[in-house]
């Protein structure tokens, strides 16, 4: 079963509580799951922090209902300060990456709508590449992590996943990938992912 988001109202951002990181870690990054994706197995040593939020957001008129972000040292300024005390209170120690999901859209999602949208999330977090593509890790063999803006690897493992209705028809290896049968099922998010949106808006 899917986690859910809380039934009561949340005034603003509540870390999950209802198992939504370690359904997500079970489902899409533990290699045993039968719906791993071998595009997450970089996640398995990172702390995902997971939020639900009833707060809107938007983008030129579309709706987000799903953003990634990558949590960057603390720095010598009072707004970073603060982002380090909220997420260490929230997750108990800092996480690598949060990803914040609106709670009302998920309640809307069928099934296969709400494992792309997790999905497409777990996509923007990435591993760190040297100069020669090549994964970077820490000295103690931690992966150094970094985003992913959408690139054709997103796009063609959501579209094998979920089918073409869960990404954006506009790269061509895309349109290959949408002639073959889903390996998860169809589902659409509408482009609804707020780390998008940032991405487009820079």
């Amino acid at each position: 079963m899917r986690p859910l988001p809380p039934s009561e109202r949340l005034f603003g951002f509540q870390p999950d509580q209802a198992g939504l990181g370690a359904w997500a870690q079970n489902t899409f990054i533990d290699q045993d799951s039968p719906l791993a994706n071998p595009h997450h197995a970089h996640l398995e040593q990172a702390l995902i922090g997971w939020l639900w939020t009833d707060e809107p957001a938007s983008h030129h008129g579309r709706q987000i209902v799903g953003e990634a972000r990558l949590v960057s040292p603390k720095q010598e300024r009072w707004s970073s300060a603060m982002m380090h005390h909220w997420l260490g209170r929230w997750f108990g120690e800092l996480p690598d990456f949060v990803i914040t999901i609106q709670a009302h859209a998920a309640m809307q999602m069928d099934d296969a709508s709400f494992c792309a949208l997790v999905e497409h999330e777990l996509y923007h977090c990435a591993q760190a590449l040297n100069e020669y593509g090549e994964p970077r890790f820490r000295r103690d063999g931690r992966p150094i992590f970094s985003m992913r803006a959408h690139d054709v690897e997103e796009f063609v493992g959501i579209v094998e996943r979920y089918g073409a209705g869960a990404a954006s028809p506009n790269v061509a290896l895309m349109a290959a990938a949408a002639t073959r049968r889903p390996t998860v099922g169809l589902a659409s998010i509408a482009s609804a992912c707020g780390t998008c949106r940032l991405k487009l808006a820079g």
